[in-house]
């Protein structure tokens, strides 16, 4: 568990790290719902919108595309690569 102290669950310090980071992903999230509303996807579209610089709160024309659901999970995957190799 990554938040322990002396062998026991940090209870105050999993709060802190839940309610400083939550309302991040509620906006993020709530970014990439208006993208696809913008873009005029549907729930169960086999296509997802995606944000050519990764920021999901960057909701300009020109970063926005569609594309297929494989092609952007394999979009990310590489993006994780690329980033464990640079640290």
């Amino acid at each position: 568990m990554p938040f322990m102290k002396n062998g026991k669950r940090d209870y105050k310090k999993e709060l802190w790290w839940e309610h400083k980071h939550k309302p991040v992903r509620v906006l993020e999230r709530a970014a990439r719902n208006r993208a696809r509303k913008e873009k005029g996807l549907r729930v169960g579209d086999a296509r997802v919108v995606d944000h050519k610089d990764g920021n999901p709160r960057n909701n300009r024309k020109s970063n926005l595309q569609v594309v297929s659901a494989s092609y952007n999970l394999k979009k990310e995957a590489n993006q994780k690569k690329f980033k464990s190799r640079k640290t």
